[in-house]
């Protein structure tokens, strides 16, 4: 997943159902001797709103929070979409736009307190760790660079197939990638880990080798394809939001219709567009232990 320069500034078209990291503040400096306890978080997306009903599908969203012995205070970091996933999973058809629009920036939020009732009703809230005041600055400082660095939310995972060891051609950038890139940070730190089992969710689409298209520009610019850029526009169409019910319908065969029947997948990754052949079993959701990190051997001195 590509590393950007900077944050672009996020388009007024852009709105979220749901305002992003409304109570978000500062990452808090703390005392060198403070002794700070981290805690694994997972709930079921949109637990707020629906319970346990995603949990069911084991699709789950991942947070870590912190715990200051000098202070007593409770924080919680989070990493998720700007506007919501469908709006990061697929883009808006704009009339008088002919490329897609993406509103798919996702980033870290930062915020005092942890709502015990929300993670320990559906999920998990379990220590994993304990790290000194020094660590967890260390580890602000790198929060700040992973979130001025990468910046695009991607939903899926894409395999050659469902054997473990099948090549992966595309990685997802999502929730449960920022955890486990904080962990191995603090890992490399310094931290030692309890040894519990943790599992992450991963959305996978299944295909052969990806072929890579073109950008926004040679796809859709003035010298662009034009029958692919037709192609890929009615791709997407069918993931519109806001339809009725029957277009739902219409639109549920239409993508049965290219993705199973057709074995027609577009995905766009890092700016650019990628056409991806699928196969069976063409899209699987799995709940997958990923074991605690051990630091790297330059940490062992920390």
């Amino acid at each position: 997943h590509r590393r950007f320069d900077y944050r672009p500034k996020t388009d007024p078209y852009c709105q979220a159902r749901y305002t992003f990291c409304p109570t978000g503040s500062a990452i808090p400096v703390m005392e060198e001797e403070d002794v700070i306890e981290v805690y694994r978080l997972q709930a079921p997306v949109w637990e707020f709103k629906y319970g346990d009903l995603l949990g069911h599908l084991k699709i789950m969203h991942d947070a870590v929070g912190f715990k200051s012995s000098l202070t007593g205070k409770n924080y919680t970091m989070e990493w998720y979409e700007l506007f919501q996933l469908g709006n990061c999973t697929f883009p808006h058809l704009r009339p008088g736009m002919d490329a897609p629009f993406w509103c798919n920036q996702g980033a870290a939020c930062f915020y005092e307190g942890i709502d015990d009732a929300h993670w320990k009703a559906n999920g998990t809230l379990v220590l994993v760790t304990t790290i000194s005041g020094t660590m967890f600055n260390e580890m602000a400082q790198w929060v700040k660079y992973d979130n001025d660095t990468g910046i695009y939310y991607e939903t899926w995972t894409v395999q050659a197939s469902p054997d473990k060891k099948s090549t992966v051609w595309f990685d997802s950038y999502e929730c449960s990638k920022f955890i486990l890139r904080t962990y191995q940070k603090l890992a490399d730190l310094g931290a030692v880990f309890k040894k519990i089992q943790t599992n992450y969710t991963s959305i996978i689409l299944f295909s052969g080798e990806p072929i890579y298209l073109g950008n926004e520009t040679s796809i859709f610019g003035p010298q662009g394809n034009k029958t692919l850029a037709a192609a890929i526009r009615d791709f997407y169409n069918p993931f519109r939001p806001h339809q009725s019910v029957r277009e739902f319908f219409v639109d549920l065969f239409k993508i049965i219709d290219h993705v199973i029947l057709n074995h027609q997948f577009y995905l766009f990754y890092n700016l650019e567009y990628w056409f991806l052949p699928m196969k069976s079993p063409y899209l699987k959701i799995i709940y997958e232990e990923v074991p605690l990190p051990v630091g790297s051997k330059a940490s062992f001195g920390v």
